[in-house]
C-alpha cells in the first residue's frame, strides 16, 4: 500500500512535532498548516490524501475548517483534539470528519487510525462501492442491485430497515457514522425514538452478522456517538 500524503493542521508545536516525527519515521509524506486559513489553502492547492486536524486553532474553530473543506472535497479528515465530550465528537463527525482521536493519544493509535483511513481511501479511489453492484467485506457480501446480502454464501434474512442500515454502513466502511446521520438517512429524521429504534435494529443486525462465537466484528459501537463498519481482512 502506498503511503498517503498527509496535511497536519496543528498550532501546538510539541504536538505537531510528535505527529510529524511519527509520520517521518513511518515514511509518510506530510505538509504542515499552523492555523485554519492556511489549512484550507493547503488542502485546496495540494489536495492531500488525509487531513489530521486540531479543533482548537488560533484563527477559527476546526469544525469550520471541516465544513469549508466539505463544500468541495471528500478527503478523509481525522480530528485530533483535547475536546473529549461526546457533544464535541458528534459536532465534528456531523460536520464531515471521518474519525476522532482524543489527546493525549498514543503513536500506535494514531498509526492505526491512519491505516484504517488509508484502506478506506483505497476503496474509495478504486470506486469499489459506487461503481459496482457488489460490496465484499470478509465473509459478508452485499448485492446492491439484487437487494440481498450473504454471509459465507448463505443469504441473510434481513428486514428492510436492517438491509438499509447495512447498505449505509457498507458504503461508509471504516467511517464513524453518528446516530443522527444514520437515522436521517434511514428514517428521514433524528427524533429520540428513532435513535432508540436504531439501537434495536442495530442489535438484531449484529446478531445476524456475528451469529457464531468466532465471527469477526463487523460493526463497532462508539458509545454515545454512533457506529462504524470495520474492514475485515
Amino acid at each position: 500500500m502506498n503511503k498517503a500524503q498527509i496535511l497536519v493542521v496543528e498550532d501546538d508545536a510539541p504536538v505537531r512535532n510528535l505527529i510529524t516525527t511519527t509520520l517521518k519515521a513511518h515514511e509518510y509524506k506530510f505538509m504542515i498548516a499552523p492555523n485554519g486559513e492556511s489549512a484550507i489553502m493547503e488542502a485546496s492547492s495540494h489536495n492531500p490524501d488525509i487531513v489530521l486536524l486540531d479543533l482548537g486553532l488560533p484563527d477559527m474553530d476546526g469544525v469550520e475548517v471541516i465544513k469549508r473543506i466539505r463544500t468541495w472535497s471528500n478527503m478523509p479528515i481525522i480530528v485530533i483534539s483535547a475536546r473529549s465530550e461526546d457533544s464535541d465528537k458528534i459536532e465534528a463527525l456531523d460536520a464531515g470528519a471521518d474519525d476522532y482521536l482524543t489527546k493525549p493519544f498514543s503513536v500506535e493509535e494514531l498509526l492505526a487510525r491512519l491505516r484504517v483511513t488509508q484502506r478506506r481511501l483505497a476503496v474509495m479511489q478504486a470506486g469499489t462501492m459506487n461503481n459496482t453492484a457488489f460490496f465484499t467485506n470478509g465473509n459478508l457480501k452485499v448485492d446492491f442491485a439484487a437487494g440481498c446480502a450473504y454471509l459465507k454464501g448463505e443469504e441473510l434474512h434481513l428486514t428492510p430497515i436492517e438491509y438499509k442500515i447495512l447498505c449505509l454502513m457498507a458504503r461508509n466502511v471504516g467511517k464513524v457514522l453518528t446516530h443522527t446521520y444514520i437515522t436521517q438517512q434511514v428514517w428521514g429524521s433524528s427524533w429520540e425514538n428513532d435513535i432508540a429504534s436504531l439501537r434495536v435494529f442495530m442489535a438484531t443486525l449484529r446478531k445476524k452478522l456475528e451469529a457464531e462465537q468466532d465471527s469477526p466484528q463487523y460493526i463497532q459501537t462508539h458509545i454515545g456517538i454512533g457506529y462504524r463498519m470495520m474492514k475485515v481482512e
